[in-house]
């Protein structure tokens, strides 16, 4: 037997779960505030190789309830400006 921690979510999974984050109108709000569109931030999540959706993913999974939502935030932005900056 296995637990269920053992067991991880689909890639689809895990995108879908980021694009619901990023769907919240505080996320959005959050995300305008760094001069980031919402629409573009999410064609970069949609963009990200699975294992950086599952590990973003298990970060906001793995935040408690009433996390500090801009230090998610940040993560987003940095890893998104990563993989932009890779991509060029």
């Amino acid at each position: 037997m296995i637990g269920t921690e053992q067991i991880s979510q689909t890639p689809q999974t895990d995108r879908g779960t980021l694009m619901t984050f990023m769907a919240r109108g505080d996320v959005a709000g959050e995300l305008q505030s760094f001069g980031l569109d919402p629409a573009t931030a999410k064609d970069r999540v949609a963009a990200m190789t699975d294992d950086e959706v599952r590990q973003l993913a298990g970060k906001i999974s793995s935040a408690p309830a009433g996390a500090d939502v801009a230090g998610l935030l940040l993560l987003i932005v940095v890893i998104a400006v990563i993989w932009w900056a890779w991509k060029r």
